[in-house]
């Protein structure tokens, strides 16, 4: 009779399958790979190795508190000499002595997670169960199996493993780049995201059916999209847009994921503040790509903010053009949420790849504040009954915005209705460069189409349409707004009124044109200057321009951390009685930051970064800070504050040591603050060598 068999240790090889499953970075001091895909181990016995013939060997693989057979958490399974797919397997690779090597492969559909795996070993009548380890189980777009799959390789890389990229902010008419770190492989994001997954309060109620359904990307991210916002629960982000953040970190001043997630787990799963929607979809994106689930940041500028889901974004002004706020929807300057990529088989076919998922907190979905994932597809078609919440995502893309201006009688006259201004440049990074690709196409029909408009009309098959008649406005008048080139924020600067009157008649018109600060989600700050005109003779078949100065001194005091001010400009033709309405949001540009690398960049050999800003503005700058971070460069953040002022004209300097930990392009981004000057971003691909 054959003594017991003993394991005495076990190699899980991390190098090997670190490499094969693309999670090296994750490899460090534990096993981490992707499902349907096998992996190898090694164990060791003591006395005596494997003997075919006397020892029956089986695995039992465990994920969850409670885990079991029937909640797919849990398998055992017989060594066997073949691997088959769809299920738990294990099988021999090679033997040697006391050293026996083997493959072990899980199905496609298995719950992603942190694993216990385990070996028992029975010879003759004896049975022992030897722990041999743990192990991290995520989901895989290299495998053909999962519903997360994703044939082309420069796909996978962007979506998946690369940890830098671009976020698309500023406004439509003039789109800015803001570089952003990712970082989903950096130290412990693993185990937060994890974490992320068992603090959601469906875990907490029923943490055996919860681990059952992390088989599943449309379950992960609608996790994903009610974790990363704390309203209902021990989330991530605090979201603030009042311009009130002396408690917490603007949310401007982000230029990464990471900090955010050790700060949530440091601080006990209290929420970090502040984010708002940038925020919220890069973290969103960050948890999505670090377990697998191929995903992007978009941003669509106009987003609709559809209260009440009639597709309609109404908004009322008084006479003077004011906004009327208790009456009037929402209409941002862009919004931004998160694309994870995944076949939807609780759906009809045809709504598989990109599904919109927000984190953003704005409307509840069955009870909880998140959104999606809705299929993309099916917005396109206006297919709104689709799971989940494409009626809010649709009309973030599609309303129709009809503006009405109430009298100083009360009576209301409808200024204008317009079908084509909401969800235009809707942009995300392009796959392999830090160029912008728009995808409005793949969200919506050309404007003006049939197709756009029979969409439009599926999508509002209850004809929820506003009831309310009003008087077209008069085609003989139009009037736009001109803005000057490179508006730099300190500097005064021009826009223009422009009325054409295409009438042979003479027009009298009444003018006001006026500019206000104003944040990304359309929330107005105080006028900084206007001009009101009660008589405007406009000769026939002629052009009209009227200049309105803005002036620094009396926008800086006012202007929000995104840069914007919106320019008004109100008609009333005195003949028709009829008024005219025209917007136009203007970006203005932040000093460049300069980033210079100094020494030969090479793994492990200390660099360093000299960053420079020079004060565009009037008055001195005071409490100056750099904070740098960047993926492979840096462990966290790095800050650099500098106590002097910087005199108008002058350019601050500083430097930073970085120490690249692997070979490869990285991203160093830089976020540069002070007292007058917020949110300057800047960003440096550095190449490191071997």
């Amino acid at each position: 009779m054959s003594k017991e068999l003993v394991v005495e240790k076990s190699d899980l090889e991390y190098e090997k399958n670190g490499k094969s499953h693309w999670t090296s970075s994750l490899c460090q001091d534990r096993l981490v790979v992707r499902r349907g895909q096998p992996f190898n181990i090694t164990i060791y016995f003591q006395g005596r190795g494997f003997e075919a013939s006397v020892d029956k060997l089986y695995f039992i693989t465990e994920t969850g508190p409670c885990p079991s057979d029937a909640a797919g958490t849990k398998a055992k399974f017989a060594l066997s000499d073949t691997v088959h797919e769809g299920t738990w397997a294990a099988s021999v690779v090679g033997q040697e002595g006391n050293k026996l090597r083997l493959t072990i492969s899980s199905p496609a559909h298995a719950p992603i997670g942190i694993y216990k795996l385990s070996m028992e070993v029975v010879t003759g009548s004896h049975s022992n169960i030897f722990s041999l380890a743990g192990f991290v189980l995520l989901f895989n777009p290299w495998c053909p199996a999962d519903t997360v799959y994703a044939e082309k390789d420069d796909f996978r890389k962007e979506y998946v493993l690369n940890q830098h990229g671009v976020i698309f902010q500023g406004s439509c008419s003039f789109i800015i780049m803001t570089p952003w770190n990712f970082g989903q492989f950096d130290d412990g994001i693993l185990d937060i995201c994890i974490e992320l997954l068992d603090m959601n309060p469906k875990f907490i109620k029923d943490p055996g059916r919860d681990c059952s359904r992390r088989g599943s990307p449309v379950y992960i991210s609608r996790l994903i999209s009610a974790m990363v916002n704390f309203n209902d629960d021990k989330g991530i982000l605090h979201g603030r847009w009042d311009n009130n953040y002396c408690d917490g970190i603007a949310p401007t001043t982000w230029i990464g994921s990471v900090d955010i997630l050790r700060k949530w787990k440091k601080s006990g799963c209290c929420p970090v503040k502040y984010g708002q929607c940038w925020v919220f979809a890069a973290v969103a994106c960050t948890v999505m790509r670090c377990l697998g689930i191929p995903s992007r940041v978009i941003t669509n500028y106009y987003s609709a903010h559809d209260s009440n889901a009639n597709l309609v974004i109404d908004m009322y002004r008084d006479e003077k053009g004011e906004m009327l706020k208790d009456m009037s929807e929402m209409i941002w300057n862009y919004h931004c949420w998160v694309e994870g990529w995944m076949a939807r088989p609780d759906l009809k076919s045809g709504c598989d790849g990109w599904q919109a998922i927000d984190p953003t907190p704005q409307e509840k979905s069955e009870g909880v504040y998140c959104c999606g994932p809705a299929s993309v597809k099916a917005i396109k078609n206006g297919e709104v009954n689709t799971k989940y919440d494409a009626p809010f995502v649709f009309a973030e893309i599609n309303a129709d915005v009809v503006e009405w201006i109430r009298k100083n009688d009360g009576n209301v006259q409808r200024l204008r209705t317009r079908t084509s201004v909401v969800g235009v440049m809707i942009s995300t990074k392009a796959i392999g460069k830090d160029e912008r690709e728009d995808i409005t196409h793949q969200y919506k029909h050309p404007e003006g189409s049939e197709e756009e408009r029979d969409t439009y009309k599926r999508a509002n098959h209850l004809n929820k349409l506003t009831s309310q008649e009003g008087q077209p406005g008069d085609d003989s008048v139009m009037i736009k707004i001109k803005v000057s080139p490179d508006m730099n924020k300190g500097s005064d600067f021009d826009v223009f009124g422009v009325i054409n009157n295409t009438s042979s008649e003479e027009q009298s018109c009444r003018l006001l044109i006026a500019a206000r600060t104003v944040s990304y989600n359309g929330r107005l700050g105080p006028e900084c200057c206007r001009k009101d005109m009660p008589s405007v003779i406009v000769e026939p078949s002629s052009e009209k321009k009227i200049p309105l100065r803005i002036i620094y001194s009396q926008y800086r005091d006012h202007l929000r951390e995104t840069n914007l001010i919106k320019v008004k400009m109100l008609l009333q033709v005195q003949r028709s009685q009829t008024f005219l309405l025209a917007e136009r949001d203007i970006y203005l540009l932040n000093p460049e930051i300069k980033i210079r690398i100094l020494g030969e960049p090479k793994k492990n050999r200390k660099l360093v970064a000299e960053l420079s800003v020079k004060n565009p503005l009037q008055v001195p700058l005071l409490g100056c800070v750099f904070t740098a971070e960047g993926t492979g460069l840096t462990q966290g953040q790095k800050i650099v504050e500098i106590t002097d002022p910087v005199e108008p004209g002058s350019t601050v300097t500083a430097r930073m040591d970085l120490m690249p930990q692997w070979p490869g392009l990285h991203k160093l981004v830089v976020n540069f603050e002070s007292d007058k000057m917020k949110a300057v971003k800047g960003h440096r691909n550095v190449i490191i060598g071997e």
